[in-house]
């Protein structure tokens, strides 16, 4: 069973973090295709936070936005995919960025979108790359890092390995 988010489907086991008063919080979307690949995008490098690293599509709930109403917008802002489907809470991270901004929360999710996955419309300003990242090219999700630093990589293999085995 699912409920209908305005122009997009939860799936009704989907938990949905609220908030509290004063707290950042991000979102993430580890969005599949039809091969069961994740899609990432490499933050450019001039970025102030996390450059030069892979990254799921995401970013900082606004003033007055849901935990999914921001999920939906960072998708189609950062694509030009829009939300069809949020179909598993991946779960909540908190983290430090390396840019002063203080103590983040985020919500991680599993979703399915419409749009052609060959082409996403990217905001170059912000990223260098894309691509799509399956059980056997994981590790590229590392570059840049030193360990401690795999938020990305084991949110998107906990995504993948979810997913039976096509072959």
């Amino acid at each position: 069973m699912s409920v209908h988010e305005s122009s997009f489907i939860v799936d009704s086991d989907v938990e949905v973090p609220v908030p509290a008063a004063g707290e950042v919080w991000t979102v993430g979307a580890v969005i599949l295709d039809r091969n069961g690949a994740a899609f990432a995008q490499k933050r450019s490098a001039d970025r102030r936070l996390f450059p030069d690293t892979w990254d799921i599509v995401g970013g900082h709930v606004e003033t007055g936005e849901t935990i999914l109403e921001a999920l939906a917008r960072e998708v189609e802002e950062e694509t030009g995919w829009r939300l069809r489907r949020v179909r598993q809470f991946l779960g909540t991270t908190t983290w430090t960025g390396d840019d002063g901004g203080g103590l983040r929360h985020e919500a991680d999710y599993l979703v399915e979108v419409d749009g052609d996955l060959d082409d996403p419309a990217l905001e170059w300003t912000k990223h260098s790359a894309h691509g799509w990242f399956g059980r056997d090219d994981l590790v590229r999700l590392k570059e840049n890092l030193r360990p401690g630093e795999f938020l990305i990589h084991d949110l998107v293999a906990r995504a993948v390995e979810t997913l039976p085995d096509k072959s």
